[in-house]
């Protein structure tokens, strides 16, 4: 009985042990892989001259995506037929190229991969991953760099492509309309590019938010920069290209109704001084023209019209047209009003009612504005001059109460609608609830300028149109985050110009004060902005 005791109690640290021995090596995954891919082999070679072949293969030490390959592969020059690429969504220890073009004579051609070579299990990147091959006896090794800005904005694109056009004896201004570049880059998502492998010469330097992706310049959809002058290669500079939108030929779309009273207007390029003028109408036949706010469209309002058709000359400096609109809609819209403030009114601002259709006459007889007490409040409104807005003018009072109504029929519009009963309520605040921002320009190389007070969201605040050296006083401001632009106006027209590729001009110059203004209650800034 004992042996068997004894050979039990054996038995039972036999087991333990080895259970301990089997926790003790229980593997637990090693280290996290945080290396990026190596490239093991390529065929042809990397940096291969006299290229002859129509498919390469670059071989990975591990298994392999590509991750965005659209978007982050740059090939330099552009080929006019894209090459399969694999692999497109599965694990591969190898890129396959297959190249479905005929390439150039004694050119050295880019592939930069980006960051869109990963490793298949932790995502690891290969940053700017290229291979590069030369069917000529050399691989070019020059390059140029530089950085992107926007031309207005603080903001700038992602995704920018910079362009390099040879100029050579069959060079022209139209070719960025019609053929791809010698060679491009691209910011991806920062502001800063670079080109490599460039030949030596002289070249058209150009950035393109090339939204086709085809790498020619369509005005219509793409935002241009441009490097003023020739380029030339070998360089130790480095260029900084302003990006901006062009603006287009003026073009006027073909006329819609909106409803039964308004037609639209819409164009293209600049239409500040287009007119619509109807013609072959009865003497009853009215009419009223303005433009819609932050749109390029012109809205005409008519009534009495006792055809089913108006005919139209359409003027825009030297443009002239002339059109036919068929009238369809039988449905007149409502009259809407809205108010541009919500519960309290800022010092600074005026209270301000819009309409969806143009504001013909207001009765005061039937509008009532008292304060806190119920007394009445001295006032008077105004119609703008697009009779789009009534503004309300009054003292305002520091901490006060007010209310604001328009009983039934108080406002008339184009059409004869009136509005029922509306009421608005608001408050105002003490001085002591805003700051004020005091300002001083210093190096200005020359005037007008347009000093422009935003919020970060680019909304403007305040502008100040200034002709000789002043202080800029912004006063009763909503506490907030601001930041001061300031244009160089160089025509003295009081708006910012963009650029033009064709006639070789720039936009005028723009500059961002490099501090945020962070405005508080009860205070007051005082800075310098150096415009260097």
């Amino acid at each position: 009985m004992k042996k068997y005791v004894a050979i039990g109690i054996i038995f039972f640290f036999l087991i333990v042990l080895l259970t301990g021995c089997a926790r003790r090596g229980r593997p637990d995954g090693g280290p996290k892989d945080e290396d990026a891919p190596i490239m093991m082999l390529a065929k042809p070679v990397n940096l291969t001259t006299n290229f002859k072949e129509k498919e390469i293969k670059i071989y990975f030490d591990e298994y392999i995506k590509l991750k965005d390959l659209q978007k982050q592969l740059i090939i330099s020059p552009p080929l006019k037929y894209a090459p399969v690429i694999k692999p497109l969504g599965t694990p591969s220890k190898y890129i396959s190229i297959k190249i479905l073009d005929t390439l150039k004579e004694n050119t050295t051609y880019t592939f930069n991969f980006g960051q869109s070579v990963i490793d298949n299990t932790e995502g690891n990147i290969l940053n700017n991953f290229k291979y590069v091959f030369s069917t000529g006896d050399i691989i070019d090794s020059l390059k140029v760099s530089g950085t992107i800005k926007d031309a207005f904005s603080n903001e700038v694109d992602k995704d920018i492509t910079v362009m390099l056009y040879e100029v050579n004896d069959s060079f022209t201004d139209s070719i960025i309309y019609n053929e791809k570049p010698l060679y491009v880059g691209s910011t991806l998502d920062s502001t800063a590019w670079e080109i490599t492998n460039i030949k030596s010469g002289k070249y058209l330097l150009l950035a393109l938010k090339d939204a086709s992706k085809n790498y020619k310049f369509n005005p219509k959809e793409d935002k241009i920069g441009f490097y003023k002058e020739y380029i030339t290669i070998p360089t130790d500079s480095s260029y900084t290209i302003s990006i901006f939108r062009e603006e287009l030929p003026f073009q006027l779309k073909r006329p819609s109704e909106a409803a039964k009273g308004h037609l639209l207007f819409g164009y293209e390029g600049v239409g500040d001084s287009l007119k619509v003028q109807p013609f072959s109408v009865s003497e009853k036949f009215e009419s009223f023209t303005n433009f819609e706010k932050n749109k390029d469209t012109l809205n005409f309002w008519y009534k009495n019209a006792e055809k089913d058709s108006i005919q139209f000359y359409a003027i825009n400096n030297q443009y002239r047209d002339t059109l036919t609109v068929k009238l369809r809609t039988k449905i007149l819209d409502s009259l809407q009003i809205k108010s541009s403030v919500r519960g309290v009114l800022p010092l600074r601002d005026a209270f301000k009612l819009s309409g969806n259709i143009p504001i013909e006459s207001i009765d005061t007889a039937k509008i009532d504005f008292i304060d806190k007490d119920s007394s009445a409040v001295a006032h008077s409104f105004s119609i703008s001059k697009d009779k789009d807005e009534i503004v309300l003018d009054f003292v305002k009072k520091y901490d006060q109460k007010y209310s604001l109504v328009f009983f039934p029929e108080a406002i008339t519009d184009f059409f004869g609608n009136v509005n029922d009963t509306l009421t608005y309520r608001f408050t105002t605040k003490r001085p002591t609830d805003y700051g004020n921002v005091y300002l001083t320009l210093q190096k200005v190389k020359s005037y007008p300028l347009i000093v422009q007070l935003i919020t970060e969201r680019g909304k403007l605040v305040e502008e100040v149109y200034a002709e000789h050296q002043q202080e800029y006083v912004f006063k009763n401001l909503v506490p907030d985050k601001y930041l001061i632009r300031v244009i160089y106006d160089n025509n003295k027209n009081r708006k910012w110009d963009t650029g033009n590729f064709l006639l070789r001009k720039q936009p005028e110059e723009v500059i961002y004060f490099n501090t945020v203004l962070e405005v508080r209650a009860n205070w007051e800034m005082t800075e310098t902005f150096m415009l260097e």
